[in-house]
């Protein structure tokens, strides 16, 4: 089993910056991908950006260039950088990994709430 805990969450104006980390414990070993995902209130969840296990990096259209994706594979952590926020990117965040034998997001944290206000 992997757990996942994210943080750095938080309520900030629009414009402003933040970075979500993703440390993961567990079965580690086992995780290919690593990813972000966001919900906001009465949406579906979507796809933000993804990060192989070789550091390959993927985007949604809404976040590219503003948003960056990383890893510290010494901390087991991933990490998202978010710049240029606007109220849109309002959600709740989840990291989640993807199981190298299934090749499914099979582990999901809790998630952290990003407010980004006018």
């Amino acid at each position: 089993q992997v757990q996942l805990v994210e943080s750095g969450g938080d309520c900030v104006q629009a414009g402003e910056s933040l970075r979500l980390s993703c440390a993961a414990s567990g079965s580690i070993f086992s995780i290919n991908a690593m990813a972000w995902y966001r919900q906001a209130p009465g949406k579906q969840r979507e796809f933000v950006a993804a990060i192989t296990s070789g550091s390959s990096t993927n985007y949604a259209d809404s976040v590219k260039v503003r948003f960056t994706i990383s890893r510290d594979n010494a901390k087991n952590t991933v990490y998202l950088q978010m710049n240029s926020l606007k109220p849109e990117d309002t959600a709740v965040y989840y990291c989640a990994a993807v199981d190298g034998i299934t090749g499914d997001y099979d582990y999901w944290g809790q998630g952290t709430q990003v407010t980004v206000s006018i």
